[in-house]
């Protein structure tokens, strides 16, 4: 549980000198990358503390501690109490300020039942605020938890900021749902991941095959290695973890008690590693990475990422969406639409007759998670046409042979334009449902059904024809005025209707609608 604080308070008694537990507590600091510290070295009443304290501050400055205050103290004597606490003083004064405001997470490192309070967890806050009354999601379960009452330092408090020990009395939440290695976080502020790839603080030799242990926060977990060139490794957890970037922790191996090496997570959302050579060139893009957040550099490593993930990863936000809550690095975005342009038009020179190249299918090709984001790239020279990608103002250009069929049909409608030909007729010509529809959108030819097609104009005509009869009548009158079949006649009509040009009445039969005097 000694992950989320930022200083410690290492003791060594003057009587015993240092000993194997405590090499085994300095090497997890220095491994968790801890620089703040002092050094404390108790019992002085019952041996020169000046052997140990100088043993002790050696060991000490060769770990990232470097150089720590020192005090000797007796607990029975009260000797050296009091510059104790004004060394106390000092270490938490040179701290680092923590984040307030940003996310909160508390790793649950105790939980145990209050009579008439119900499940209380304790733990240590490492960010954010904590207040009553809060909501809160149970990592990694992902339930939503609110938070009845607050405690730290055995005092009631209504609100606790990080860092700090907490007891948290959760309301309407059971004992056995919750457990040791568990976090309270801001719901939906954090990424609970099985996988990330890291960075050793000390490069050595990890094992490929069975299980070590990753201590993070108050969890211990264990994890499968796949060690990288460059002293990087992805590990795959058994259970998984709120992490963001720069959380840092302990790889042990459990049938060792003195081996246990730093890691640093680089990457709390990798990508898969598929192909031949992806761990070395994995390994390369790990190389530039630090441990603190960068937004340029997590656009850059992602080409476009949701508002979601860019925050679980304690980025900032940029100020400009591309597309709904996705935001892009601006070579990537250029270069995607560059593509998109290539696609529509490859497409369009393979499938002349198809509308567009359809949203979904350029989503897949470009590898993208949604098509809000197709939608965006669609800049001029391109536009969105319904479910299609097409060039701006496209005209339709139908290919030789359609354009001939539709003028061998335009010549046998032409003085008989309400005679739709038969389906056999169709197919004759060489016209088949991507042909017609194609022609359509050219405005070659009006489609009543998938095989009853006039010329454009016909719909304009029957209307003129059918002004000239009786103010109401049926569909075989209009069938008999405009010389065609009942097949055509039906259509021909409800296109009328839906247009306003006829009237449908409640006795099935029609009126052409008059204009205003």
């Amino acid at each position: 549980g000694v992950g989320p604080v930022p200083a410690a308070m290492f003791v060594v008694a003057a009587d015993q000198g240092w000993q194997q537990q405590s090499s085994e507590h300095l090497a997890a600091l220095h491994g968790l990358g801890l620089r703040h510290g002092l050094l404390v070295v108790t019992r002085s009443d019952l041996a020169d503390p000046a052997g140990s304290e100088r043993d002790a501050l050696d060991r000490i400055a060769a770990t990232c501690l470097g150089q720590v205050e020192s005090v000797a103290v007796s607990a029975r004597t009260g000797a050296g109490l009091g510059a104790l606490v004004a060394a106390l003083d000092r270490l938490v004064g040179g701290l680092p300020q923590p984040a307030l405001a940003g996310r909160a997470r508390l790793w649950v490192d105790r939980v145990f039942t209050v009579t008439g309070a119900g499940t209380v967890v304790t733990g240590t806050l490492g960010s954010g605020t904590i207040a009553a009354g809060d909501v809160l999601e149970l990592a990694p379960a992902g339930r939503t938890v609110q938070v009845r009452g607050l405690q730290t330092l055995g005092r009631a408090v209504d609100r606790a900021d990080a860092v700090a020990r907490v007891a948290v009395n959760l309301r309407g939440v059971d004992r056995a749902d919750v457990r040791r290695g568990d976090a309270l976080v801001t719901p939906g502020a954090w990424l609970s991941t099985h996988e990330v790839d890291v960075r050793l603080t000390v490069e050595v030799d990890l094992p490929t095959s069975g299980h070590l242990v990753l201590h993070v926060g108050a969890a211990a977990i264990a994890a499968r290695v796949r060690p990288f060139p460059g002293g990087t490794a992805r590990l795959r957890l058994a259970s998984p973890l709120p992490l963001t970037i720069g959380d840092r922790g302990l790889l042990r191996d459990p049938s060792r008690h003195d081996s246990s090496v730093g890691v640093v997570v680089l990457d709390p959302a990798p990508p898969p590693l598929r192909r031949r050579g992806a761990a070395t060139r994995r390994a390369a893009e790990l190389a530039s990475v630090g441990d603190v957040p960068d937004t340029a550099s997590e656009l850059r490593r992602r080409g476009v990422v949701s508002a979601r993930l860019l925050s679980s990863l304690g980025a900032d936000l940029p100020a400009r969406p591309v597309a709904g809550d996705w935001f892009a690095d601006p070579d990537a975005w250029a270069e995607l639409g560059a593509r998109l342009q290539q696609l529509v038009e490859r497409h369009h020179a393979d499938r002349p007759l198809d509308q567009g190249l359809p949203v979904d299918a350029a989503r897949t090709a470009l590898g993208l998670p949604s098509p809000t984001l197709v939608q965006a790239l669609a800049q001029p020279p391109l536009e969105v046409a319904g479910a299609f990608i097409r060039a701006t103002g496209a005209r339709e250009e139908l290919p030789t042979a359609v354009a001939e069929a539709l003028d061998a049909l335009h010549a046998e409608l032409v003085d008989r334009p309400f005679r739709a030909p038969e389906g056999d007729r169709l197919r004759a010509l060489g016209l088949g449902q991507k042909e017609l529809a194609a022609a359509e959108r050219a405005g070659r030819l009006v489609r009543l059904t998938d095989r009853v097609v006039l010329l454009p104009d016909a719909p304009r005509q029957a209307a003129a024809v059918l002004a000239g009869l009786p103010e109401a009548f049926t569909v075989s009158q209009a069938g008999q005025v405009l010389d065609t079949s009942r097949r055509v006649a039906v259509p021909l009509l409800e296109l009328l209707d839906r247009e306003g040009v006829t009237i449908l009445g409640a006795d099935g039969t029609r009126r052409v609608r008059r204009p205003a005097p």
